[in-house]
């Protein structure tokens, strides 16, 4: 009766995985490999290192809400992405990541995906069913955690009950370390989706021995987003209890941010200015007393851009290829930008660009204090994004009131990012705040000259007249008068030809980046 048993529930999982489309590998034939017995696969970033033994790999585990090319709402993604596949370059290391089995996952991707078992995880009085799926891709291990109750719906983010996805995402991690026959030297989490995975690691998983000599690193991305819930729902929802509540409370809240931060070994920001101004409370949104609490523990580091999937010469989202050496084909690309969009056809006129969110904190009530003085000198205005309805209305407005000088695109559409990062010559970022920022690396990458608020990553990536213009700041006409600068500079077109050289050959890639996250692996396990 057991083995008819056994046998049936064999079956019922062949079946669901099959009405997925996804392939079935043994789960017994996948719990018999070892680290040293998998082959990683060469990746396409350059890190020039040499490689070193399987067995002699540090072992690092990225946990994360979402990676490219899988699955991607924000910059997160494609940190994760990105680092995990320049850190497998290396050779140092055995990378692995793990994010939620999201039904959006992008299908190419998900009919490659290996099932090998699947697990029940205890969280709280709940004991819910997790599917593991894996696919490996650039030398990195890639395992999707499956669970259709919390993850089978449209997007990532924005649901009533995303603190118990997400507990459930973390504690899924940890369980799934011995069926995978993995345990990492380093658990690199990622903003408070994954805090409960360091959190959880210090705390209920601390007495197992497996998991003593674990290391937990957490990176914030955006401090903004802190993860924060009534204390009435810490021991039935989150499944923490006596003395662990002070670990995550703050303010009479729940905060699983703070939580991580009091927990890891180090905590990093994802750019070394940005990891000085969360000390200060204009940017710290209530946690620096936190922050300056465990300063010790604190690293910035600048982040990169994918070199290889941002190039003009290759880019087949653009009108015409061209490289820092010959800009004639950026030429094409800004005449037919501005046929596309409804612009007057002008090679001598500017276009200024913005690629963005429609929020506060981005700047826009800069924009649009000033964007009136600004387009009455000969000068084209495109913008691109969603956000808050009233920053999409007033833009949707300003191009009704300047046809053929302004183009206001509410929407999201990568293919039409690249286009315009293409054929604008100034991208405009005037942020409030900016952890990192990666469209201010990806218009360098385009030989178009950024002009950015000298705050966060932006201040890191961008150097007055070395690869662009930055006002201090926060005021509508310092950021006016930088613009008008760049206008006038942009007349004098071999002075303007040499900053478009200097800002595309400027090194964003995540060569510099992954060499500073491995120093810091190597530093964590010193002790």
């Amino acid at each position: 009766m057991e083995s008819k048993t056994k046998a049936g529930i064999k079956a019922a999982l062949a079946a669901k995985a099959k009405r997925s489309g996804v392939k079935i590998a043994s789960a017994t034939h996948n719990r018999r490999k070892t680290a040293t017995e998998k082959t990683v696969k060469e990746a396409e970033v350059p890190v020039q290192t040499d490689t070193v033994a399987m067995s002699d790999k540090k072992k690092i585990l990225f946990v994360a809400s979402e990676c490219t090319p899988f699955i991607q709402t924000g910059g997160l993604a494609e940190v994760v992405g990105s680092l995990s596949k320049a850190l497998a370059a290396s050779g140092k290391f055995d990378v692995r990541v793990v994010i939620p089995m999201y039904s959006d996952i992008k299908w190419e991707y998900k009919q490659k995906f290996n099932y090998i078992g699947n697990i029940y995880v205890p969280l709280a009085w709940r004991n819910q069913y997790c599917g593991i799926f894996t696919y490996e891709k650039d030398g990195v291990t890639f395992y999707f955690l499956d669970n259709e109750f919390y993850f089978k719906r449209p997007g990532c983010y924005g649901y009533f009950d995303d603190g118990e996805r997400f507990a459930f995402f973390s504690r899924s991690v940890l369980e799934i370390m011995p069926f995978i026959n993995f345990y990492p030297d380093i658990m690199h989490c990622h903003d408070w989706q994954a805090a409960l995975a360091a959190i959880y690691l210090k705390t209920n998983y601390c007495f197992r021995q497996e998991y003593q000599f674990i290391k937990a690193l957490f990176t914030i991305h955006n401090i903004e987003y802190q993860g924060i819930y009534s204390m009435d729902i810490l021991s039935d929802l989150f499944d923490i209890y006596g003395a662990y509540a002070g670990l995550v409370e703050y303010n009479n809240c729940i905060n699983l941010m703070k939580g991580a931060i009091e927990c890891c070994e180090r905590f990093s920001t994802v750019s070394p200015t940005y990891a000085e101004e969360i000390k200060n409370p204009y940017y710290a949104h209530g946690l620096d007393p936190i922050i300056r609490k465990n300063e010790f523990k604190l690293t910035g580091i600048l982040n990169g851009i994918d070199d290889i999937g941002y190039n003009p010469q290759n880019d087949t989202h653009i009108f015409a290829p061209y490289s820092a050496e010959d800009f004639s084909g950026k030429k094409v690309c800004k005449s037919e930008l501005q046929r596309m969009l409804g612009l007057y056809d002008s090679a001598d006129t500017p276009i200024i660009a913005m690629i963005s969110r429609l929020a506060a904190h981005k700047g826009l009530d800069l924009v649009t204090t000033v964007i009136d003085e600004i387009l009455q000198a000969d000068v084209q205005f495109v913008l691109l994004g969603t956000g808050e309805t009233h920053f999409e209305g007033w833009f949707a407005d300003l191009a009704r009131r300047y046809p053929g000088k302004v183009s206001a695109n509410i929407m999201f559409n990568g293919d039409l990012s690249r286009k315009i990062y293409s054929g604008a010559d100034i991208f405009l970022m005037p942020s409030k705040s900016e952890p990192c920022g990666l469209s201010q690396m990806i218009a360098c990458r385009y030989g178009t000259v950024p002009i950015v608020r000298e705050t966060g990553g932006l201040k890191d990536s961008i150097h007055p007249l070395e690869n662009g213009y930055t006002f201090t700041n926060y005021n509508a006409h310092d950021m006016m008068y930088v613009v008008r600068e760049a206008i006038s500079d942009y007349k004098n077109k071999e002075e303007w030809a040499k900053l478009m050289y200097r800002a595309a050959t400027t090194d964003f890639s995540w060569n510099q980046s992954a060499r500073q996250y491995e120093a810091l692996y190597f530093d964590m396990l010193k002790y």
